[in-house]
């Protein structure tokens, strides 16, 4: 039988107080905490698997409590995610939550980020709304397929913290424009799922370096490890889908 490997991994990194990084695989949710070590859930091919990393605003009140309540929201919509259209529905849905709790005063202008992959049996639904992002780790190399909701770079910079879209954020609210494709699949396929907090301080050759030397686990703990070593200037939260037989 043919199955979906996630291994996941959320640090604060080394110059946060605190974790604003979430994330969800299939039923499971890591909202606001740590992994002291990369956890691997395996499930069977079929059903739709979603798969998403959501990353609060910073400098914004409760980014953890946003980037929660995204993945909370599609963990429980999860099985239902078989078209675009569906998953545009349920980003469309997390938005609302957001804005719908930020009536609170407490947590007005929250917001957060959130990219990620729905795995159905033959294809996948990569999906996102801001800056974190989707990779195809193929053997030549690491390919973009999300989409980064940020403004154009000036020449010479690699990165910026703006984003131009994003779920909440905003004291009244803001209609988004997910990004969503469906790519196709098969075995052998993997892809990473991650928060800026890998990709700003880690440039792209150097993580596709890492994987191609590892996998699983032992290459979740090398990504982290290269964002720790660049300094850990942000939380680190990413997702390795591994398609198997």
């Amino acid at each position: 039988m043919e199955y979906v490997a996630v291994t996941a991994l959320s640090h604060p990194g080394l110059l946060r107080d605190h974790n604003e990084d979430s994330l969800v695989a299939g039923p499971w949710t890591l909202c606001a905490t740590m992994t002291e070590n990369p956890q691997t859930l395996v499930f069977p091919l079929g059903t739709p698997l979603v798969v998403a990393v959501a990353d609060g605003i910073g400098g914004q009140p409760a980014g953890e409590v946003a980037s929660a309540l995204a993945v909370r929201q599609l963990a429980a919509l999860g099985p239902s995610l078989d078209t675009e259209e569906a998953v545009r529905d349920a980003l469309n849905l997390c938005n609302d939550a957001v804005y719908a709790a930020g009536r609170d005063p407490e947590l007005n202008t929250m917001g957060t980020t959130v990219a990620g992959a729905v795995v159905l049996a033959e294809s996948l639904l990569v999906f996102n709304v801001g800056d974190s992002r989707v990779l195809d780790a193929t053997a030549d190399g690491l390919r973009q397929v999300s989409v980064d909701d940020s403004p154009p770079l000036p020449p010479g910079r690699r990165t910026t913290s703006l984003v131009t879209q994003a779920l909440g954020g905003t004291p009244d609210f803001s209609a988004i424009t997910p990004h969503v494709r469906e790519a196709p699949l098969s075995a052998g396929d993997r892809y990473l799922v991650c928060t800026d907090g890998l990709t700003d301080p880690v440039p792209e050759d150097a993580l596709n370096d890492l994987l191609q030397l590892h996998s699983g686990g032992r290459a979740a703990f090398e990504l982290w490890k290269s964002a720790i070593e660049a300094g850990g200037p942000d939380n680190i939260t990413l997702a390795l889908i591994a398609i198997g037989e």
